[in-house]
């Protein structure tokens, strides 16, 4: 039988077994012969609702240092010196003077050249060559608790700079003291050129390797210095688009359907003028979990009418953006920044979490009424949730969140989207965030028997799929460095140099005895079907999960079965565990 032709249907069943409890008989009598006995589960694969093609995502938000030093693989943290803030002179923070007081004199200004980071660096170099400490003086940055520097690698140093005198200094990647040359560049470029801001772009290759490295610049020069937007990068990026390989392939592994963007509370923040603003870009404070954002990923890579009017034009011209033709105006700008091709943006969800606001259903309104006057295809996704009660106004679809605080409470949501009304015409739901969160204690990070009840809870979304639209789990990305841990567990965590998957993961990638089971296959021909592969995600330790020391601690593990079957299946399902069976049939269902 040829597998590969298109003309096969892939059939796949799961079974959960173990820690919930999921008695496939009324009774079994405990006795020396009960491993001999075999359940029986029948399975009618011509039954069930069509799955949405869209139906597992991904949901992305600036949280946990997902992307500022997470996805984003830049290694420069505060770029721009912007996050002090804009009353002079500021915190440079983590920015840190190389040098005494009588030899450098370090402030901040605002005097840069971009209109909208105007904060610029200012360096006073006090001390001649003779007179300056050996290897000069200068500044550096730590970035995100350390720069992953590995050797044979190259990284891309861009930085903007004018002075009053011709530069003659060292860029350099060293060990966390400074002690050690990982990486350096001599500068030396004319007065008559840097008398103006001026962009100077090196490439520069590591001979050594050290995980918490820092970036320096540093001169012997006499003379003042004005430094802005420095920027180092790996140059082997992620198809040369700035994301970290290993994150971005942990992405990739889930392959995800849909991507979620911006946020979560990152896209309104707390206050208004720290939202997330895709026009401008300038760097803001992440003030809904509390860290300095540069803004390095964006759209492109991911009250009254007179106050709500401009953010309706916003959302207009950011639909534009994305799907607009390469001739209009925001849809040029897209196609300038190098992807003419629009983006396939097929659904928009108008704020985060706000149904309990007065004023939202009066702004959703604003926004709903100009989208689909212009745009009528985009579904619109409501913040209100339609399993307690139905929404007072147009959606396509609805948002639900849920983070129960125990595995029990995750198992007593499987029956609740079997309840839901299903009249025609009642929109669908999208559950963009949903995970057993534990508050406190050393389950915090995660269990595998979370995992397992997020299966069961996947389980029964997929069993009401004529409902439920599309799924995600969230948050995404923890920085393990991250002293403040806003939210906690997340799918994948990792530190500058290396990354795992929690169990809850490998769940959406996807005790003592085995059982076994006899599967009846219904509205199927037994005779065009093979089990092609089984796929077990199983511990024999409910508290266990990932860590850095040991990251394949829990995760699936994959056989190619390949075999003929007849109607009745007999297999062997481990305790405790996640298994899936997929099988091809050559022939159509009954």
């Amino acid at each position: 039988m040829d597998v590969s032709k298109p003309i096969f249907s892939l059939i796949v069943f799961w079974l959960l077994l173990g820690v919930f409890n999921l008695h496939l008989t009324a009774s079994v009598p405990v006795d020396d012969n009960r491993r001999h006995l075999t359940n029986s589960v029948s399975v009618d694969v011509s039954k069930g609702h069509k799955i949405s093609p869209v139906f597992f995502g991904i949901f992305f938000e600036e949280i946990n240092h997902a992307g500022a030093g997470g996805l984003w693989a830049e290694l420069v943290s505060n770029t721009g010196f912007e996050a002090g803030g804009h009353s002079m002179p500021s915190s440079i923070n983590p920015w840190a003077r190389i040098g005494e007081d009588e030899d450098i004199y370090i402030v901040t200004e605002l005097v840069s050249c971009f209109k909208h980071n105007p904060v610029a660096l200012r360096m006073d170099v006090l001390c001649e060559q003779s007179t300056c400490p050996p290897g000069g003086v200068g500044l550096y940055n730590t970035g995100y608790w350390g720069m992953n520097i590995e050797e044979g690698k190259s990284y891309i140093v861009i930085f903007y700079l004018k002075s009053t005198q011709q530069i003659d200094a060292f860029v350099a990647f060293v060990s966390e003291d400074g002690t050690r040359n990982l990486a350096f560049q001599h500068i030396t470029v004319d007065a008559a050129i840097v008398k103006k801001w001026t962009k100077i772009e090196i490439t520069i290759k590591a001979r050594g390797s050290y995980k918490t490295a820092r970036l320096q610049f540093t001169t012997s020069q006499k003379g003042t210095i004005w430094l802005d937007q420095v920027s180092a990068m790996p140059v082997d990026t992620y198809k040369g688009h700035g994301f970290r390989n290993d994150l971005m392939e942990m992405l990739l592994n889930l392959k995800p359907k849909f991507l979620r963007f911006p946020g979560g509370c990152y896209v309104e923040g707390k206050y208004l003028r720290n939202a997330f603003r895709w026009k401008e870009r300038p760097g803001h404070f992440n003030d809904i979990w509390g860290y300095w954002s540069d803004d390095g990923i964006g759209t492109l890579e991911q009250i009254d009418n007179s106050l709500i009017a401009p953010f309706v034009q916003e959302m207009l011209d950011s639909v534009e953006f994305a799907r607009g033709s390469p001739n209009s105006t925001w849809g040029s700008l897209r196609a300038k920044l190098g992807h003419p091709k629009p983006f396939r943006l097929n659904y928009i969800a108008f704020g985060n979490e706000g149904c309990y606001f007065d004023s939202y259903r009066g702004n959703y309104l604003k926004f709903y009424k100009s989208l689909k006057k212009i745009h009528p295809d985009i579904k619109v996704i409501s913040n209100c949730d339609a399993t307690l009660k139905p929404l007072d106004h147009p959606a396509d679809i609805y948002d639900y969140h849920t983070y129960p605080n125990n595995t029990s409470e995750m198992l007593q949501l499987t029956n609740l989207f079997g309840k839901i009304r299903r009249d025609s015409g009642t929109p669908k739901a999208f559950v963009s965030e949903y995970a057993v969160r534990y508050m406190e204690g050393p389950m915090r990070n995660g269990t595998f028997g979370a995992a397992l009840a997020e299966a069961a809870f996947l389980l029964s979304l997929e069993q009401n799929s004529d409902v439920v639209e599309m799924v995600s789990y969230a948050p995404l990305f923890l920085n393990l460095n991250n002293y403040n841990k806003s939210w906690i567990p997340d799918a994948i965590s990792f530190n500058t140099y290396t990354v795992f998957g929690i169990a809850s993961y490998w769940v959406v990638n996807y005790n003592d005895e085995s059982l076994k089971l006899n599967i009846s296959l219904n509205g199927v021909d037994s005779n065009s079907i093979i089990i092609w592969r089984k796929v077990v995600l199983t511990s024999d330790d409910l508290q266990a999960d990932n860590t850095f020391e040991n990251p394949v601690k829990v995760v699936p593990l994959s056989r190619i079965l390949n075999s003929k079957v007849e109607k009745d299946i007999l297999v062997e399902v481990q305790p405790y565990s996640l298994t899936a069976f997929d099988l091809i049939t050559s022939k159509p269902l009954q």
